[in-house]
């Protein structure tokens, strides 16, 4: 047997984002259902994350997305997840490893997770291959966006783009902080 020690901390990471990405699969396969939406934070930067160039330099460091109303083909697989969003009405396919996950969040359960996320030293940016229909992973339905209407209160909303429908939301997680 080896004298090693047990990094405990970092098991019961990897065991919550198991935790996430069961229920990121569940959500995909409309298991799970309204009320319950998610805020996921993650890292732009981490190895891994495909996004827009424009995206990530908007956002160089971390961004929040919401996965309620107007999200499509999200695919759940063992160590990542992908999605499509709208961007100022423009469909961006993303794919985050939940190691990139900083937070997550259902605040209609009032649940959340904070994870200790660091870029790897030196670790090189890979792109790796976005899923489509008929490749494994687990799908939600894709759904219209006059079916997915944003529900967020009023002053919490972006602008609405010109032409209609409203894009991804970004929002602070502060208003999910217990007061004290």
């Amino acid at each position: 047997m080896a004298g090693g020690r047990v990094d405990y901390p970092a098991l019961v990471e990897d065991a919550l984002r198991g935790v996430v990405r069961d229920v990121l699969a569940r959500f995909a396969r409309g298991e799970i259902g309204a009320p319950h939406h998610y805020y996921i934070t993650f890292l732009t930067a981490y190895p891994g994350v495909v996004m827009p160039d424009y995206l990530r330099e908007r956002y160089p460091n971390e961004i929040t997305i919401v996965l309620q109303y107007q999200y499509w083909d999200l695919v759940v697989e063992e160590d990542r997840f992908s999605v499509t969003l709208s961007f100022n009405n423009v469909h961006e396919r993303l794919t985050v490893p939940f190691r990139a996950i900083r937070i997550f969040a259902d605040p209609s359960a009032e649940f959340g997770l904070s994870f200790d996320v660091k870029l790897p030293e030196a670790a090189p940016t890979v792109a790796l291959p976005v899923r489509t229909a008929g490749e494994e992973g687990v799908r939600a339905d894709a759904a219209a966006p006059s079916e997915r209407a944003a529900t967020a209160p009023e002053e919490e909303r972006e602008p609405e783009a010109p032409g209609g429908s409203q894009g991804a939301e970004i929002v602070t997680l502060d208003r999910f902080r217990r007061k004290r």
